[in-house]
């Protein structure tokens, strides 16, 4: 029954190749078609050429250097001064919106810090003109002493400012 198959199909194949063959005879040579194809047809340039499922071009905005900088790494200090860690995380809730940032904190040179969440409106950003400007917490280094360390894929204490954080609404 595989013996009848497989000869059934090598007859199929050798058939389709000498129709493809017959067909290539009775074309006329490449460029003698062409010449008439370019005569009739608009210049490629002219034509636009769009795949049907193509996204559109993305926007584009301009944010000049001095209007935004990057906050990872960043130093945070207290309104007295005191030097309260470098941001390491971003928080965003489920619609993208920024609710709060981990801030390292504690330790020296790294060796026994934790991080510890806070709200995203207790810190001012006011002069963060170049890297080595620091970004201010309302908080008090003894407040965020006192603050539950941050651990992922457990629930997040944000440390707030007054009360300024309203809690996380869940979303159905």
């Amino acid at each position: 029954m595989r013996a009848i198959g497989a000869l059934i199909l090598g007859i199929a194949i050798v058939a389709s190749l000498a129709v493809d063959t017959g067909r290539a005879a009775d074309e006329p040579p490449a460029g003698a078609g062409e010449a008439n194809a370019q005569a009739t047809l608009p210049p490629a340039s002219t034509v636009p050429v769009t795949p049907k499922d193509a996204a559109p071009p993305p926007s584009v905005t301009i944010i000049g250097a001095s209007e935004a900088h990057g906050v990872l790494g960043r130093d945070v200090r207290s309104a007295a001064g005191e030097d309260m860690g470098r941001i390491v995380d971003v928080v965003v809730d489920r619609s993208g919106h920024v609710r709060a940032a981990a801030i390292d904190f504690g330790g020296f040179l790294g060796v026994g810090s934790r991080k510890i969440v806070v709200d995203w409106n207790a810190l001012r950003f006011g002069k963060i003109a170049n890297k080595k400007d620091s970004i201010t917490l309302e908080l008090t280094k003894a407040q965020v002493a006192a603050a539950p360390e941050y651990k992922e894929d457990a629930p997040i204490v944000v440390l707030g400012a007054s009360g300024s954080l309203q809690p996380l609404q869940a979303i159905q």
